[in-house]
């Protein structure tokens, strides 16, 4: 009699945990299939070589932040960079509160680094061990100002430097 009812409550009991395997399936599936495609990581560094040792502003890829109150302050600095030769990625806002001008690279003693340093008064560095060897400029409410004197090349101790790529990498035609 036991064996009897085991065998009638067995289907629908595994019916039910396949059902539940499947859900679990079903569900999984669609919050990977929803999940945002996660961005690429940056581009490392490539070994460059600088005639004399001189690191020239055209080879330095800048970011400039505003984290003040002063509308347009990234855009202004971002210009004032551009006419002394750098090539500027990005000028936009961030939500962290900066109050002196903030150098941000990979290293605080990156050649690079210490280059943008030179064009701002007042500025502190910062290290965050970024491999594409950018620089972050965060200006802020007590922005020193832009240094228009600041020579637009840096003498290194070194013939080559690694910095950002100078040719885009290539990017793939849909459908390949």
């Amino acid at each position: 009699m036991i064996g009897r009812i085991f065998r009638v409550v067995r289907t629908p009991v595994t019916l039910l945990i396949l059902f539940g395997v499947l859900l679990y399936g079903a569900w999984w599936g669609y919050n990977n299939i929803i999940k945002p495609v996660p961005a690429l990581p940056p581009e490392p560094c490539v070994s460059q070589t600088v005639p004399k040792g001189q690191l020239k502003s055209s080879q330095v890829v800048v970011k400039v932040y505003n984290g003040g109150d002063r509308k347009g302050l990234a855009a202004d600095v971002g210009r004032s960079l551009r006419t002394k030769g750098f090539r500027v990625a990005l000028t936009t806002n961030t939500v962290e509160k900066i109050q002196k001008t903030v150098i941000v690279g990979a290293d605080v003693n990156n050649p690079e680094v210490k280059f943008v340093k030179t064009f701002f008064k007042q500025s502190v560095v910062r290290s965050d061990q970024r491999v594409d060897r950018t620089v972050d400029v965060l200006v802020g409410n007590k922005y020193g100002g832009f240094d228009k004197k600041a020579k637009t090349t840096y003498q290194l101790d070194t013939d080559t430097v690694c910095l950002p790529s100078q040719t885009p990498s290539p990017t793939p035609a849909l459908g390949n």
